[in-house]
């Protein structure tokens, strides 16, 4: 429920504050707030804080006659901070003169004598029409997280790309272009050393933030609870969470871990249209809303962020080991941790990224895109995916690609809907060889395979979907991997020369297991995995059945 706006009243004389307040809260308390001090100095602090708050105040009421500083010079400051505010000031008859005056100085809306006896002739008719107006004229103040910072700063796209990712809404404010942006920093005592900068509706606000920081200010929990657990899953992109949601489900204690943002790359996708029962589609956000919502119905414990540095097996239990030192006792794992797209390897790429280059969909980012080109390296869904939502704010959309069409890399109807859209363009035998600019991404050198052409085109974006990197480095050598660095399973870890020296157990492992018993691995970091959201999650809801079996030797 949105919170009131507010009716702010200034008079030293307390009884007639109090007078004024009564009569007030008795005809408006249904609509609005009504805050009073005796203290002109005490109610602009007091403003001060109701703006970073993100706080409405629709009308000042205050005294002419203060010793501070008079009404008028208090409705002066007060403009300065709610402008649009409505503006009366109580005054003696001896004091017309400077009500009159202040008409024209602050643009006092009304001057009101005292006393104002009976309300219902003197008091409320005028405020009625001054608060009217008010509404009438008024855009609510955006209630929850801002972001300050500069547009093209990639620490800035580091906190909009992880509260994105973690379903939390802001607004955005680019310290070149928002007043209101400069206003807060003003109000906070913050410099651009400072930025970026994130106010929360409680008026506090963190300065540069990590991850942990901003994950601990909006609810998220790095810390297990429970000394022991069932299954560990590592990685909540589609296969972690259906492996979380079916853990949950069968009643096994069940920990999910993870280091960014639920959802994985398929969380960053602007539409999914080919998964099963949503005819329409939905978003990745969606997705990921709904699965994370469902497996805490069932009592899942979820951490985030936090990041596993490795995995130990100690007699019949694990120790996942975490970034921070902790270890977390669990009887079975399962690693999920899907893939990261490959670095391209062009001049200029790392001095830009996040400023412009951006790995993967980077929605926080497509309303700097609006009426500029921007440029897609990839062919697969992600990209296509990418390529449909930017059209609605580039003025062109390129897709480049090495191949000569998208034929054996993307969904026949992502294809469809590329060809059907007007400023979205393919460009075959192509690949970006650099990118230029001065503080942030401003052109791509575009390099033809066939004739060896290069065109420096003018580029607004460049975002990047190209190969899939499995995140295993932490696994160590007692996880088997292929040379690509994706797990092993079933019967591909017996292949494997030094199998027999370290599988322990009398049966084969099974379909999901890796090379250490007890620890599987489901979805895109698997080797063999079809790399699609219904296959993950479906193998994440297998390899709990392969859980159930595991326990049962144990």
């Amino acid at each position: 429920m949105a919170k009131q706006p507010i009716i702010f009243t200034v008079d030293d004389d307390e009884q007639v504050l109090a007078a004024i307040r009564r009569d007030i809260r008795q005809q408006y308390r249904a609509d609005y707030r009504v805050m009073s001090t005796t203290s002109a100095k005490e109610a602009l602090e007091a403003l001060k804080e109701l703006k970073q708050m993100g706080e409405d105040v629709a009308l000042f009421l205050s005294d002419q006659r203060m010793p501070e500083m008079s009404g008028v010079e208090f409705l002066e400051q007060a403009r300065k901070l709610y402008p649009t505010a409505k503006r009366v000031l109580l005054t003696a008859y001896s004091d017309i003169e400077a009500a009159i005056k202040a008409i024209n100085d602050v643009q006092l809306d009304y001057y009101l004598n005292k006393p104002w006896d009976p309300p219902e002739e003197k008091l409320y008719p005028t405020l009625n029409d001054l608060l009217d107006e008010w509404q009438i004229n008024h855009i609510p103040a955006f209630r929850g997280i801002r972001i300050v910072g500069y547009q093209y700063s990639p620490k800035s796209h580091a906190v909009k790309d992880f509260l994105s990712g973690n379903l939390i809404p802001y607004q955005w404010l680019d310290v070149m272009n928002e007043p209101e942006a400069k206003e807060l920093l003003e109000l906070a005592e913050l410099t651009d050393q400072h930025l970026p900068a994130v106010f929360f509706e409680d008026g506090s606000h963190l300065k540069s933030p990590s991850s942990v920081e901003l994950g601990g200010k909006i609810g998220l929990s790095s810390k297990a609870a429970e000394k022991m657990y069932d299954v560990t899953i590592i990685g909540a992109g589609p296969a972690g969470m259906a492996a979380a949601v079916y853990g949950g489900s069968e009643g096994l204690k069940t920990l999910l871990i993870e280091k960014h943002a639920p959802g994985g790359q398929a969380g960053t996708s602007s539409r999914i249209e080919n998964y099963l029962g949503f005819p329409k589609g939905l978003s990745g956000a969606d997705l990921t809303q709904r699965a994370i919502t469902q497996a805490k119905r069932f009592g899942i414990e979820f951490l985030s962020p936090q990041s596993v540095v490795g995995v130990e097996t100690q007699d019949n239990y694990k120790k996942v080991i975490l970034e921070n030192g902790e270890q977390i006792h669990t009887k079975a794992v399962i690693i999920t941790t899907g893939v990261q797209y490959r670095k391209l390897e062009a001049d200029g790429i790392d001095n830009y990224t996040g400023a412009g280059i951006y790995y993967g969909a980077a929605t926080t980012e497509a309303h700097a895109c609006r009426d500029k080109d921007v440029y897609i390296v990839g062919g697969g869904n992600s990209a296509g995916q990418a390529a449909m939502y930017l059209s609605n704010f580039a003025k062109n959309v390129y897709i480049v690609i090495r191949k000569p069409d998208l034929s054996s890399s993307m969904s026949q109807y992502l294809i469809d809907q590329l060809a059907g859209t007007e400023n979205v363009s393919i460009v075959p035998h192509s690949a970006i060889e650099a990118a230029h600019g001065e503080t942030h991404l401003e052109c791509v050198s575009l390099k033809n395979l066939e004739t060896e052409k290069v065109e420096k085109k003018p580029a607004g974006a460049l975002l990047i979907f190209i190969g899939a990197r499995p995140y295993t480095s932490w696994t160590g050598d007692s996880i088997f991997k292929n040379e690509r660095g994706f797990i092993l399973t079933g019967r591909d870890v017996q292949k494997e020369e030094e199998f027999k020296k370290q599988w322990k157990r009398t049966r084969e492992p099974f379909l999901l297991e890796t090379s250490t018993p007890g620890i599987f691995a489901a979805g895109d970091v698997r080797a063999g995995a079809m790399n699609r959201v219904a296959s993950a999650v479906g193998e994440g809801a297998m390899a709990i059945k392969f859980v159930h079996e595991y326990l049962g030797e144990v």
